[in-house]
């Protein structure tokens, strides 16, 4: 039997992987993503100095109310847009995608298409 622990540390392996090949900077910084059962965060991050330049999330003060679960799908487009919108007032357009060892597939695909169509390319 698997358990969610199992499924965890596999996915931490993945994400480890994935990270060694993708690095953030100013010009083009790090978007991270993490999901869990009820949310969905994501991050601008600049690995070269450690900061995080933006961030949003389903427990963001402007998300919260209108969402009623934040682990679906509809959610995650939220936050995408959001963290796009956050992207471009700082002034960055360009980001690399770091799905954090989850797969390209439903809420995390749904975070990045809206991510693109509110304008930051990936």
């Amino acid at each position: 039997m698997i358990t969610k622990a199992d499924k965890n540390k596999a996915r931490l392996k993945r994400h480890l992987r994935v990270r060694k090949k993708i690095q953030g900077t100013a010009e083009r910084p790090r978007l991270n993503i993490f999901r869990s059962s009820k949310h969905m965060y994501a991050q601008l991050i600049d690995d070269v100095s450690g900061v995080t330049i933006a961030s949003a999330s389903t427990q963001d003060k402007e998300l919260k109310d209108g969402i009623g679960n934040g682990g679906n799908i509809d959610a995650a487009r939220k936050v995408g847009s959001l963290i796009a919108e956050r992207a471009k007032t700082t002034g960055v357009v360009k980001v690399v995608f770091d799905r954090g060892g989850y797969l390209y597939h439903g809420r995390v695909q749904a975070l990045a298409d809206a991510a693109r169509e509110a304008g930051l390319e990936f």
